[in-house]
């Protein structure tokens, strides 16, 4: 179980790092449209060498605990999601549509339908 509880931690720090290097230079608009291109992708590149110190022994120790591809990718999509919708709200100040919700609520069936063996045998 600590494993399992270490690779969601690690997999949610290399998503809100990552989610910063993507999308983290948009709050500004006009400081990223006076910044030339190649400044921003050095910069995102940057912090995404960061993420990646994250992300890949989260990978890593997910597979060395039986977890899938499958799996995996479903659970970083759904941690990524609910790193994104707050900093989308809070940090970057975007509007909220109910289909978020929805949308959310359909990823969580996914998380659902990629474990069901493993939930059934629990």
């Amino acid at each position: 179980m600590i494993k399992f509880s270490l690779t969601i931690l690690l997999l949610t720090i290399s998503n809100i790092v990552m989610t910063f290097a993507w999308y983290g230079f948009l709050r500004k608009p006009g400081e990223a449209a006076d910044s030339p291109m190649w400044k921003l992708i050095l910069m995102s590149w940057g912090l995404a060498f960061f993420e990646y110190c994250f992300m890949v022994p989260a990978n890593h120790l997910g597979r060395t605990i039986g977890l899938s591809l499958a799996q995996l990718k479903i659970m970083q999509e759904t941690i990524t999601l609910s790193i994104f919708i707050p900093f989308m709200l809070l940090y970057m100040g975007e509007g909220w549509k109910w289909d978020y919700l929805w949308a959310f609520l359909c990823v969580l069936g996914a998380v659902f339908f990629v474990n069901r063996e493993a939930l059934m045998r629990a």
